[in-house]
């Protein structure tokens, strides 16, 4: 208790009253967790308002993506307009925030959960502007963004250990997932698999906690849209119709790499086009439009077209492949175009469309075992979500919770873990981690935290290297280094470049054997297999089993010697780290208070 001058006590600030809440026990980040994910279902419900506003104010309806035809042509312009000021904020938030805006799974996994408001009030405006005027982009990264968001400014403020930082970002993005389809399991599945990268008995309960709290506040404020209803199609599956369902969860996979493949190549073109910024989200809206005259199913993210597809009536069979292809180029080129938002309803859309066609081809090929069209669009919705967003937990738990059906839940279970193996074999990234890896990011997911990148060569290394010139005799080389005087010397010719790693016990034994005139580049060891100083733990292993030797040169851009790792050192410290970090997860009493 701090004392006045008087020698009275004083009562300790909020701040500080609160920051030992947060850092007392399990309880209070459960409690933060509840605060987390009832603001994030508060903003869910505040973005999804603002985006209707607007969709109502421009189109003259809320039900966006469910026209049959726009009310007039000029409304095909409505996206290019929003695009021009999509360009203008991009530009204006270039000059005011110059850092490049943080998501949670980057936060997460590089920053320890830290996350800027004012970058996530950015994105959140693009992203509201992006959907109300009709791009192919969804909400849902605007509800993760800001929930998360809130959440590490939450979590900063009071003074929250590291880990608890991490944890309480997974809280925000649960709760916003919650909130967004009114599905609480499978917002915490989200944070778990995406965001947090693993489910751990510590934060099992803040984040179910956050998510619970994300989908009641959401229904408070009436913002919590329906699930789609699947009526239940009663149906056995036998060998034959689960290979069917299997193969359509393997041709979903496919298209959804071919989707992000695609908004990445729609992205390099504007980039090689040379067009201001500015222009880029133009020409896109220009685009999507232009689609939305033969498709109003394009614009937006494809809820309200969902909610038809899984109606009492089938979908035509004349404009099921056209709405696919033009669904899928407007959301690659609005997502390359730059305006914001994500593709997780998106994808939902698109692969129910995908099984729907399924369905119908399939009834036209094996008309004597037809499987149920509803059954087919939802196994194309989940194996095209799980390919485009990742987590085959996350979308199995949607299935569940829109069904209310077990044992189809269980067989889009195993859809959904082809679809990832799949993507996973033939890609290896989520459209999120693809696009921090196309920045040069390392990370596949959320689970390569921060700790692994942090634990580079060039902090690991030792600097104090001896050096000798390649052409020196060994005899030279013996005086100056005697046995015990060191290990291994990096071989350097004359003007500094490294030439070889020689080892100081073959030197003296080569010198008896052969005679001290040899010169020591006759010792040299792997010449090209060197370090870097900006490489992780992971990638150093990975070299020093190929190269089957103790140690290895650091080596900078130059080829100079700026340092020497041995093989036992760099275990040892990964080793620690890891040991750290499974402590960490798992909540260990020791680990926090250790912090």
């Amino acid at each position: 208790m701090e004392e006045t001058p008087a020698g009275t006590p004083k009562r300790p600030s909020l701040a500080r009253r609160l920051r030992g809440f947060a850092r007392g026990d399990e309880i209070s980040l459960i409690v933060l967790g509840v605060v987390v994910g009832a603001a994030a279902g508060f903003f869910a419900a505040a973005i999804l308002r603002a985006a209707l506003f607007l969709h109502e104010h421009l189109y003259g309806l809320t039900r966006l993506s469910a026209m049959d035809r726009l009310a007039s042509p000029r409304q095909a312009l409505i996206p290019a307009l929003g695009g021009l000021l999509v360009g203008l904020s991009l530009i204006l938030a270039r000059r005011w925030r110059p850092g490049r805006p943080v998501d949670p799974i980057e936060a997460n996994a590089l920053r320890g959960g830290e996350m800027s408001l004012a970058d996530s009030a950015v994105i959140v405006a693009q992203t509201t502007i992006s959907n109300g005027f009709g791009a192919s982009v969804g909400l849902e990264a605007a509800y993760t963004q800001m929930g998360s968001g809130f959440a590490s400014f939450l979590g900063k403020r009071i003074g929250v250990r590291r880990a608890d930082l991490r944890t309480l970002v997974g809280c925000g993005a649960a709760g916003a997932i919650a909130a967004a389809f009114s599905a609480p399991l499978t917002g915490a599945f989200y944070a778990f698999e995406l965001v947090l990268g693993a489910y751990t008995p510590f934060g099992l309960a803040p984040v179910c906690a956050a998510a619970v709290a994300g989908a009641v506040t959401a229904r408070l404020f009436g913002a919590a849209p329906e699930l789609v209803k699947i009526p239940d199609p009663g149906l056995s599956f036998g060998a034959f119709d689960a290979a069917l369902l299997l193969g359509l969860a393997a041709a979903c996979a496919l298209f959804g790499v071919a989707i992000m493949r695609c908004a990445t190549f729609v992205e390099k073109l504007f980039q090689r086009t040379r067009l201001p910024l500015l222009l880029h989200p133009v020409v896109g809206g220009l685009i999507v439009g232009a689609l939305a005259i033969f498709s109003p199913h394009v614009l937006s993210s494809g809820h309200e077209a969902a909610f038809d597809l899984f109606g009492e009536d089938a979908p035509e069979r004349g404009v099921l492949a056209a709405t696919i292809l033009a669904k899928a180029v407007a959301a690659a080129v609005s997502v390359g175009s730059s305006f914001r938002g994500g593709l997780f309803f998106a994808s939902l859309y698109l692969g129910a469309l995908c099984g729907w066609l399924f369905a119908l081809v399939e009834a036209v090929l094996l008309p004597y075992a037809p499987i149920d069209g509803w059954t087919s669009a939802l196994i194309g919705m989940v194996s095209l979500a799980v390919a485009v967003v990742g987590g085959p937990l996350t979308m199995s738990f949607l299935a569940l919770e829109a069904t209310r059906n077990l044992s189809l839940s269980l067989f889009v279970l195993a859809a959904s873990a082809l679809s990832s193996l799949i993507v996973r074999r033939t890609f290896g990234y989520s459209f999120a981690t693809w696009r921090l890896h196309l920045r040069g990011e390392s990370i596949r997911g959320a689970q390569d935290v921060g700790w692994m990148r942090d634990l580079t060569v060039g902090r690991l290394m030792r600097r104090d290297v001896d050096c000798a010139p390649v052409d020196a005799p060994l005899d030279a080389v013996a005086a100056l280094y005697p046995l015990g005087a060191a290990q291994w010397i990096a071989a350097i010719d004359g003007d500094g470049s490294y030439r070889g790693l020689v080892f100081l016990p073959d030197v003296h034994l080569r010198r008896a054997e052969a005679g001290g005139g040899t010169p020591l580049g006759a010792l040299a060891r792997l010449p090209d297999l060197t370090l870097a100083p900006q490489m992780n733990a992971q990638a150093a292993a990975r070299l020093f089993e190929r190269a089957e030797c103790e140690a290895l040169a650091v080596l900078d851009e130059r080829r100079r010697v700026v340092g020497l790792l041995t093989e036992g050192w760099l275990l040892r410290r990964y080793a620690q780290a890891l040991e750290t970090a499974r402590r960490d997860l798992a909540g260990d009493p020791g680990a926090r208070e250790a912090e």
